[in-house]
This record gives C-alpha cells, structure tokens and sequence, in this order.
C-alpha cells in the first residue's frame, strides 16, 4: 500500500508533462496552419503585368463569308493576339505550325457568324471572348490576355 501512495504524485507529474506537451503541439500546429495560410495568400494573388510588358501576335487580315442565308454577306477584319510576354509572342510568330493552326482557328469560328450579330457592340464582344477561348485550345502553354481588332468591316 505504501507503494500506491508513492506513485500518485509521479503519476501526476507525467500527466502534466503530457498535457504541456499536448497544448505545445497543438499551440505550433495553429502557429504553422496560420503561417501556411496567410503566406499562401500573399503568393496567389495575381501579379499585375503592363501593357508595355506583354506580347502581341499580329495576323494577316481576315476575309470570310459569314453564315447568313444566301452567303453574301462577308467580314474583313485584322485581328492581334495578346500574350504574357514578347517573347511568347515571338514563339508564336517563330513557329509556322502553331501560328497556321490559330488562324485556322480563328478563321473557322468567323464563318460561323452572322452580320446582324457583328455589328453590335455585344456581338463584337462575344466574338472576342469566343476568338480567346478558340486560340487558347490551340495555345497550350500561352494564355491569351486579350484580343485586339484594328479593321473590322461587315459588308451588307
């Protein structure tokens, strides 16, 4: 019986040495989770590049016949890509295969427009939402910021 008294107050000691250890860990666990999080934050926040800074892949004009009835209708129009850098841009332009397969691209979306949706302001906007999503398929690894139009002429 003397042996179970002696025991109690080591008992006690190793139980707060556990329960210290315990809140220690769990104190480090919260310090390095906040830690993670808010640096983790600071990191995905988007990096604002200038203009000046990106990359342009100019086309040669586009003449197409539009999708209306009767197939008289047409649309010039000289189209410029914006990219990431100049020098993606360069890699483009460098790359004979990748900047055919965009204009392909491109040229197959603008037959499948109609004039009475091109001349207005929406349309224009959704054509060049739609020439964006076309060219990043073919445009893997660039990502296509913004399209530019600096002709766009829709005969009636």
């Amino acid at each position: 019986m003397a042996d179970d008294q002696s025991a109690g107050p080591a008992r006690k000691k190793r139980g707060g040495l556990v329960k210290l250890l315990l809140v220690g860990a769990v104190l480090a666990g919260a310090g390095a989770g906040g830690a993670w999080y808010f640096t983790r934050g600071a990191s995905a926040a988007p990096v604002e590049v200038k203009a000046e800074d990106r990359g342009l892949v100019e086309f040669e004009p586009f003449l197409v016949n539009l999708s209306d009835a009767g197939g008289t209708r047409f649309l010039k129009m000289t189209v410029d890509l914006v990219v990431g850098s100049p020098e993606e841009a360069r890699h483009i332009e460098d790359t004979p295969v990748l900047l055919r397969q965009t204009r392909s691209a491109i040229l197959e979306l603008l037959t499948q427009q109609q004039a009475t949706a091109l001349v207005t302001t929406e349309g224009k906007q959704k054509l060049k939402d739609a020439i964006k999503a076309q060219a990043g398929l073919v445009l893997v690894h660039q990502k296509v910021i913004d399209v530019l139009f600096s002709e766009f002429v829709v005969q009636f």
